[in-house]
């Protein structure tokens, strides 16, 4: 049985799977070891028997078995889940980012279907789904009572299918009736650009947690120095509608912005196992202004990453309260194809702060958009009559590469003042004339 640390894929898919009746020798051995404890495990084997043997209709064995055991992780955290063959498959190729679906990622609140972030470049994106939308309807099937499970497989088909989501949001008075196409999900985990060439500014996005994502923000980054022909010298993380991902790959990413200290400590229950991952020095980024932007899609393993910065202050978090998703997930093989998401530790910041239902707290609030603004006031160029701009140095202009990404471009300004309390963006400057 093979066990691998992830995010806790966030959309999750609850299945279940365990011990096919008759049970092992394992379990055999387990509740003669421990015969109190076990004993309900005869009652299920009763159960099982008389349904096989005295049902009205013929059953299936299996199909008995996995009800039972949706039955059981229906009584843990929204992470847990048991995955159909079909399932596990499909959450192995989300993790190596490429599949057919929709590309939300879903949780359960208060009842509801609720999307943690669409992925990025996903019909879900494209169609203008947000974090904390709620799926009333499914193909025209109600998702009251609707488990991860089956939201997860009614997400998954055939590239060009198409799936009509009723979809409620704060502020609207009714649901909203979207029309989505499959598609081929074919995530790259990190894209880049540059900001602003001359002051060698740049941004790199993690869309999810991936296999080999910590190789692709390093080229991204290698990639960003050559193309400003220098070091950089301001760089905004952009995290936001990042559902997480691979554990072991979120240690990576904060790793390279730290050179030492605690990234991440998960404990599972009891404190029973306690693990520590502390940064290295080796391969560290420069020390260069970092602007870490964060919302309420951000969660789980890139919260790892926001929290770890953000403890050591080597970023400044802005934007919005982030999801809460402070809890580790195994992911465990199973016989016949199916597999086991396990929640199975909580983990904590390097302050140890435990993000479980609070989330990361920005250290700059900004709203996704601009406030409005009055431009009621008087200046200078709009009087009869006033002195025309002479000689000298012209305004600069402001800096591009945001566009209409109001956080991206408050997070720009934020570099440029850095520039400007060290002198970095300070040309030279002539003698001053004496005033008359």
């Amino acid at each position: 049985m093979r066990t691998k640390l992830v995010r806790g894929l966030l959309a999750a898919l609850p299945v279940a799977a365990a011990f096919l009746a008759g049970l092992s020798l394992d379990h055999v051995a387990l509740a003669a070891r421990k015969p109190d404890r076990y004993r309900p495990l005869d009652t299920f084997a009763a159960v099982l028997a008389h349904v096989e043997n005295s049902y009205v209709e013929e059953v299936n064995q299996q199909e008995l078995v996995y009800g039972a055991i949706d039955g059981m992780m229906g009584r843990l955290d929204p992470h847990s889940v048991f995955m159909r063959p079909e399932l596990f498959k499909a959450l192995r190729d989300e993790t190596s980012g490429e599949f057919d679906g929709l590309g939300l990622e879903l949780t359960i609140q208060d009842d509801q279907l609720v999307v943690i972030s669409p992925m990025a470049d996903s019909p879900g994106e494209r169609a203008g789904l947000l974090p904390g939308d709620r799926l009333v309807s499914i193909d025209g099937t109600s998702t009251r009572d609707m488990t991860l499970v089956e939201a997860g497989r009614r997400q998954k088909g055939p590239p060009g299918s198409k799936v009509v989501l009723e979809v409620m949001r704060d502020g609207f008075t009714a649901p909203q009736r979207l029309t989505l196409l499959r598609d081929r999900i074919r995530l790259q985990s990190v894209e880049w650009r540059v900001l602003d060439a001359p002051r060698r500014y740049a941004y790199v996005r993690i869309k999810g947690f991936q296999d080999r994502t910590d190789r692709s923000l390093r080229k991204a980054l290698d990639d960003a120095r050559a193309a400003v022909k220098g070091d950089l010298r301001g760089l905004v993380l952009d995290l936001r509608n990042d559902p997480g991902g691979l554990l072991d790959q979120a240690v990576r990413v904060a790793d390279a912005f730290l050179s030492s200290g605690i990234i991440v400590t998960t404990e599972g229950r009891d404190r029973r196992t306690v693990e520590v991952e502390k940064a290295h020095e080796k391969e560290t980024e420069p020390n260069y202004p970092l602007i870490v932007l964060v919302n309420k899609g951000t969660a789980s393993a890139s919260e790892i990453v926001a929290g770890a910065l953000q403890d050591h202050r080597r970023a400044v978090v802005m934007g919005t309260q982030t999801f809460g998703k402070g809890s580790v997930q195994a992911i465990i093989d199973l016989d016949g194809g199916a597999g086991l998401k396990l929640t199975v530790a909580r983990y904590y910041t390097p302050r140890h702060r435990s993000i479980q239902e609070l989330g990361i707290t920005p250290d700059v609030m900004v709203a996704g958009a601009a406030p409005p603004l009055r431009e009621d006031g008087v200046a200078e160029k709009d009087l009869k009559r006033h002195l025309r701009h002479d000689a000298g140095e012209r305004s600069k202009p402001p800096a591009k590469g945001a566009g209409e990404d109001y956080q991206l471009r408050t997070a720009l300004d934020y570099l440029r003042a850095v520039d400007i309390f060290t002198g970095a963006d300070q040309g030279p400057v002539g003698p001053a004339q004496p005033g008359r």
